[in-house]
């Protein structure tokens, strides 16, 4: 059987390998949101003084990195709602289960890079901005947030692609992203060669789409997150 150019352009222009793709980008953004939080706050524990916190969060990430990504789902979307009767209710949706399952495993993966960026940050800046009469907040916020952004965006920005494409996973939640409907098409027209092809050119689209943005952040960020000497830190409280 040859490639059908027509086949190709009717996938390539489908409503429902539109509608997948929307529904990939949505939920890459809302599990990487939600694992960036847990992330940071797994990162914190794992530098805290208290042994139970570290020992808390040294188990999250070696349960959730350890775990493949197919299976959490399998137990978020199957398991779950076979020990806790009250998923099996209609608000429950893929779309929840899904992000859950990969809010989880993304959070794991953030919360070592996250770590990696605190530590990259001189205890001294600290100190100084301390000194300076800075609050807690605004110590993160002005002077830590901006190095660790800096140092964090390029293995954030591998993470957050590497999780647009994990998404194709959660077909087996019946979410309808980009995967489940081109899975639909073939199903009905097995046309393989179009329809998979048409799909890896929505991935490469969006996945470029992201690296120019990732691209603007580095730039925009290696501005504003030069060294801070002691002026610097005047202008961050305002003085």
């Amino acid at each position: 059987m040859d490639f059908d150019g027509k086949v190709f352009w009717e996938a390539l222009t489908s409503n429902s390998l539109i509608q997948g793709v929307q529904v990939t980008i949505a939920l890459t953004i809302v599990a990487f949101a939600v694992g960036i939080l847990i992330g940071l706050l797994v990162a914190v524990m794992r530098d805290s003084r208290v042994r139970f916190l570290r020992a808390v969060s040294w188990t999250y990430v070696w349960l959730f990195r350890g775990i493949p990504t197919l299976i959490l789902l399998f137990i978020v979307w199957f398991a779950l709602p076979q020990l806790v009767p009250a998923l099996r209710e209609r608000w429950f949706s893929p779309f929840l289960g899904a992000t859950v399952a990969l809010s989880l495993n993304e959070a794991a993966y953030a919360a070592e890079i996250l770590r990696g960026g605190l530590l990259a940050v001189d205890d001294g800046q600290r100190i100084a901005a301390r000194a300076l009469g800075m609050t807690p907040w605004k110590v993160f916020s002005k002077v830590v947030a901006p190095q660790l952004t800096r140092v964090t965006i390029p293995p954030m920005a591998n993470d957050f692609i590497t999780l647009l494409k994990i998404t194709s996973l959660v077909h087996v939640t019946g979410l309808r992203e980009l995967m489940t409907n081109t899975q639909a098409a073939v199903s009905s027209s097995f046309r393989f060669a179009e329809w998979y092809f048409a799909a890896a050119i929505y991935y490469l689209v969006v996945v470029s789409i992201f690296m120019v943005g990732q691209a603007w952040l580095e730039r925009r960020y290696r501005w504003t997150s030069q060294a801070r000497g002691p002026r610097s830190l005047m202008r961050a409280i305002g003085r």
